[in-house]
């Protein structure tokens, strides 16, 4: 006499639930492979399926192991390396150099002009030059001369912020271009220091540091 499991709701609904692991398997397999024995939960029911433990990414399967027991080691272990090797981003990077000395003199502008001042508070022309530059950290000659003789020259349609211009015959004045066309500089006695036209003084060299 053949023994008879008593089947509850829960247990029909676990049967089907194994029915569609078995269908799954079955379209997964282009080929019979070794059996894999599945176990519905909480019930005497028992099957082999050919090939179930080769479909892929099954033991990935949540709860799949409670299924099938063979399944219980399988599954891939959690990457950890992706959360110890994570590189937090870099920082926005600060305005560039040369902004950073526009940025500087223009922080400036309307303080007095004073024959031989390096500033904070006032200038001459190549006072201001080289106080902004120092700002940054770059520490360039003193005299408006020497600035226009040591720099590496740039011509003048390829001014940057932040390059030195020079004026008149002899670099005898300079200024810190800004980028758009205009300098910045203390220009003399009773003018405070300001922005103006690139164009507003006879143009002599540019240089950049």
């Amino acid at each position: 006499m053949g023994k008879h499991s008593r089947r509850t709701s829960s247990t029909a609904r676990n049967t089907a639930v194994a029915s569609a692991l078995t269908i799954g398997a079955a379209a997964s397999l282009a080929q019979p492979a070794q059996a894999a024995e599945v176990v519905v939960p909480n019930s005497d029911i028992r099957f082999e399926v050919a090939g179930l433990e080769n479909v892929p990414n099954i033991a990935n399967v949540p709860g799949v192991a409670a299924w099938v027991p063979s399944l219980a080691n399988q599954a891939a272990p959690a990457n950890y390396n992706a959360v110890a090797n994570f590189v937090a981003p870099a920082p926005a990077p600060a305005p560039d150099q040369g902004q950073a000395i526009v940025n500087a003199a223009a922080s400036k502008i309307g303080a007095p002009y004073v024959w031989g001042a390096t500033g904070p508070n006032a200038f001459d022309c190549s006072g201001l030059t080289s106080w902004a530059y120092a700002q940054v950290g770059k520490h360039i000659p003193r005299t408006s001369y020497a600035q226009a003789a040591q720099g590496t020259p740039v011509p003048f349609n390829a001014m940057r912020a932040g390059d030195i211009v020079a004026f008149y015959s002899g670099a005898s004045h300079v200024g810190i271009y800004t980028g758009h066309g205009t300098v910045i500089h203390a220009i003399n006695s009773g003018t405070p220091l300001g922005e103006t036209s690139v164009n507003y003084m006879p143009f002599h060299s540019a240089v950049r540091f």
